[in-house]
């Protein structure tokens, strides 16, 4: 009985040691899945707090709060298609993929565009008359995040999709887990953190004051640096995910001149894993911008010239008529 009970211990121990090393490999897979999604994550912690603008603030943590939980459905949603997909027909990955990096070009490059060319959309105040405002806001915010999360969740399972099945949706969970608590806590910090300065600018320490004012200031700065990174990641990642796609399709010479550009600079002693880095990222953001220049400008710069063509054919037409009606009336 004894030395059942010790093999039986034995066994326990050895099954600890793998659920453990299990953990761990679930844990470096995750890291490794949420870096690459380190682009999307930057956008959309400079897209959520637009949401809670000009929102009472006692209402803004509350806004945040279900705008995560809305988050978290739209995570479970797209992990389960997800999983079904990379478990039945694993070659529609790199397709779908591809069209969410043409997605994440078009949006880092309009943003580009808008600050070139001043032609900024029009905000929709997020402040409406109604019972029903406050839905209608979260019900924007999270059907946003959807498409955010879906692409988070398709980068991060593209990284681990080598693993078993119940590894990538052991990942993914964690990513999605991780991902949701890290965007929408640095979103509740960013909202509170005027009220925050406010109130030390109400304190009678004059450095609490300072201190308090200099935060109240500086917030439309932080808001600006993090739309512009997320701008940037935005390009790099969308333009990284191209080129490997690209060239996991067949279409290798965009990404083989990359790694011609990328060895001189990774052959330099001491830093050229960084250099190599930097230019890999350099021409992926550089043919992110190019792709999504190119779509930009079909679905906007083109339809917008026609538009304005067409109006002054419209106006000339006019004017046309109106002197035709005058030689007329004389």
């Amino acid at each position: 009985m004894a030395g059942g009970l010790a093999a039986l211990l034995d066994d326990i121990a050895v099954l600890a040691r793998m659920a453990a090393a299990s953990a761990d490999d679930i844990a470096a897979a995750s890291g490794r899945a949420s870096v690459k999604a380190a682009g999307v994550v930057v956008d959309d912690t400079a897209v959520t707090p637009q949401y809670v603008r000009d929102v009472d603030p006692s209402r803004e943590l509350p806004i945040v709060r279900r705008i995560a939980t809305g988050s978290l459905g739209n995570k479970a949603i797209i992990i389960v298609l997800a999983l079904l997909l990379s478990q039945f027909i694993p070659w529609i990955l790199t397709p779908i993929l591809m069209l969410g990096g043409v997605y994440l070009c078009y949006e880092g490059a309009e943003k580009v565009w808008e600050r070139v060319s001043g032609h900024h959309e029009k905000a929709t105040p997020v402040v409406e008359k109604g019972p029903d405002a406050e839905k209608r806001m979260v019900r924007g915010a999270v059907t946003t995040d959807f498409i955010l999360s879906a692409e988070i969740m398709m980068i991060a399972l593209n990284e681990v999709a080598d693993e078993p099945f119940w590894s990538r949706a052991a990942i993914l969970v964690v990513v999605g887990l991780f991902i949701t608590a890290l965007v929408y806590g640095v979103v509740a910090v960013i909202v509170k953190m005027d009220d925050i300065g406010l109130h030390l600018a109400g304190k009678d320490s004059p450095a609490a004051q300072r201190f308090g004012s200099g935060l109240v200031k500086a917030m439309p700065t932080v808001l600006e640096v993090i739309s512009f990174v997320g701008m940037l990641a935005m390009l790099w990642v969308g333009g990284h995910i191209l080129l490997v796609g690209l060239d996991e399709l067949g279409a290798t010479a965009p990404y083989h001149l990359v790694h011609l550009l990328e060895e001189p600079a990774a052959a330099v002693a001491g830093v050229g894993s960084v250099l190599g880095w930097l230019v890999n990222t350099v021409c992926s953001l550089l043919f992110g911008l190019v792709v999504g220049a190119v779509v930009v400008a079909i679905a906007h710069v083109i339809p917008r010239r026609r538009g304005e063509s067409g109006s002054g054919t419209a106006a000339a037409d006019a004017d046309a008529d109106a002197a035709g009606t005058g030689h007329a009336e004389h």
